[in-house]
């Protein structure tokens, strides 16, 4: 059965540009390609949770600019409900610039979050019945932090599932993450808040019990073209990625986020979940760009037929 779940986060405008290689500080490079899409961690795996099944609540803020309309355009293209969007009359609606180098498919990417780093208590209050209603809630730390931490409490206090992918790193209290029933850090963040660097199951295994010890209930680790790691239930895995050629990697953790809670929503079990995630993943590396490149359910189920 398909449950209710929410995605609470950012918003930006996606700037993006290839370029034959990343600009060394003080370079101008001559860029070949320049794209404005919908982005923001949030809206990216709310897109793709939306585009692989679930019932999604999307909920974030954007500024009253013309930049809004790339978000209202984006979700009536893909027929994902507005119900749950806010407004900031002064603050505008947030941006992040991307370059991606052509060759290598590695970005830089920097955020500006406007309006969705200013979310407020009376929102929250707003959105209150929906979130008690989700089976699951997942968070970024792309918005003001104080306002994840109030959905947190919320959701745990009503017996919804918190899945927090820390992205982008920043600090976060331990009392954020206990009763979390996920993380999904990278390892580059999973180093960051455990100590531990995340380059075998064995170091990984060190890592989720930092977590587990901060009373967080399950970890999962991507590992980039890897895979990802999971510790569930006392049993600990690394589930390897597809093999694909990547033409741009930005957005993958976001795919993978949007599809792990749209299976998660399905009843499948983390591993089962991860596993569809990483179709998920491996779908959209090979696309440009973010929310268009997160794929359908139909093309999910035909890729993990295939492969």
């Amino acid at each position: 059965m398909k449950q209710k779940i929410t995605v609470f986060g950012s918003f930006v405008v996606d700037l993006m540009a290839r370029t034959p290689h990343l600009p060394a500080p003080g370079e101008t490079v001559k860029g070949s390609f320049f794209k404005q899409g919908a982005g923001g961690k949030g809206f990216n795996q709310g897109i793709a949770a939306h585009k692989t099944g679930a019932d999604v609540a999307m909920i974030t803020k954007l500024g009253r600019d013309s930049l809004a309309g790339v978000a209202t355009d984006a979700m009536d293209a893909v027929g994902m409900p507005k119900d749950y969007l806010f407004f900031n009359d002064t603050a505008p609606t947030g941006v992040a610039l991307i370059m991606v180098d052509e060759n290598s498919s590695q970005n830089e990417i920097v955020i500006v979050p406007g309006a969705c780093a200013t979310i407020t208590d009376a929102d929250i209050a707003s959105v209150e019945k929906r979130i008690k209603e989700s089976a699951y809630v997942l968070l970024q730390l792309e918005v003001n932090q104080d306002a994840n931490e109030k959905v947190a409490r919320l959701a745990k206090e009503n017996g919804v599932r918190v899945i927090v992918n820390t992205a982008p790193y920043q600090p976060v209290t331990d009392a954020f993450l206990n009763g979390c029933y996920l993380v999904t850090p990278n390892e580059v963040e999973a180093e960051e808040l455990t100590g531990v660097p995340v380059d075998s199951l064995e170091s990984a295994d060190r890592a989720a019990k930092v977590f587990l010890e901060k009373g967080v209930q399950n970890v999962l680790i991507t590992l980039g073209g890897r895979g990802v790691y999971v510790c569930s239930e006392g049993k600990s895995e690394i589930i390897p990625a597809f093999k694909v050629n990547a033409i741009d990697t930005t957005g993958a953790g976001d795919a993978f986020n949007g599809g792990l809670l749209t299976a998660l929503a399905e009843g499948k079990n983390l591993h089962d979940a991860a596993c569809f995630a990483n179709a998920v993943a491996a779908i959209s590396v090979q696309r440009i760009g973010t929310t268009p490149s997160m794929p359908t359910r139909e093309e999910v189920d035909a890729f993990l037929r295939e492969h």
